[in-house]
């Protein structure tokens, strides 16, 4: 699906390099996250010797107990995707 935006301002400064740059900062901030949440991730791996995808099929068939541990390592995987969606998201804007 594709998504247009228009922006518009009244400023002496040039809007495109300002946006971009924006642009660039945040995919950069988000890549941080991703990189912070997978380290978290190769923890809980280490820890019960599953892959985070073996623990994830598990989990949502009802196959582990909920433990605080495992709600924690369910919650870090959703943030992972969501990090890497947006990551991915921005570095397709393009900006005429």
């Amino acid at each position: 699906m594709v998504q247009q935006i228009t922006i518009t301002a009244d400023t002496p400064i040039a809007l495109k390099p300002l946006i971009e740059s924006a642009v660039q900062s945040e995919v950069r901030m988000l890549q941080l996250g991703a990189e912070r949440t997978m380290q978290r991730l190769h923890a809980f791996e280490e820890q019960y010797g599953l892959t985070s995808a073996e623990f994830e099929h598990r989990f949502e068939a009802g196959a582990v107990d909920e433990s605080l541990d495992f709600i924690e390592w369910a919650g870090e995987i959703k943030t992972y995707q969501l990090l890497k969606l947006q990551v991915q998201t921005l570095q397709k804007i393009r900006l005429n």
